[in-house]
């Protein structure tokens, strides 16, 4: 049995084009800029600024920052992998600073109404002990 006869069969024709789509896939995705990576990372690290993380989360922010210029770099010197792990890696550091801030504002909230409570029951018992009993 030849080369030729092999792909006579349509079973194997497409099982040979389906690795060939896969191999061209998957090589060309490492090729490709990765620009939209960056882009995506980009707004993250914008979002979280927004939200206060560089006061809040200033050690995550920091991080972010620097792998989002390191990734910027990269893409400079069509290092598209480095670039597309290193926008990942600044996007998940930007969501965490995001959460920190977050939960920092969301703690400072919970405990001002809790202060607020604390004085409000403190006015209710002494205006309660001062109501003239019947």
């Amino acid at each position: 049995m030849t080369n030729r006869d092999l792909f006579k069969s349509p079973l194997t024709a497409l099982a040979a084009c389906a690795t060939a789509v896969v191999l061209m896939t998957g090589c060309a995705s490492q090729k490709t800029p990765a620009t939209a990576d960056v882009a995506v990372s980009r707004a993250a690290l914008d979002n979280a600024a927004s939200s206060g993380a560089a006061e809040l989360a200033p050690d995550e922010m920091r991080s972010a920052r620097e792998k989002m210029m390191r990734a910027n770099q990269a893409l400079k010197d069509h290092d598209y992998k480095l670039a597309r792990e290193l926008a990942d890696q600044a996007q998940a550091d930007a969501k965490l600073a995001q959460s920190k801030a977050n939960s920092t504002k969301a703690t400072t909230a919970a405990d001002e109404i809790n202060e607020n409570l604390r004085v409000m029951r403190e006015e209710l018992n002494r205006a309660n002990m001062q109501a003239p009993q019947q």
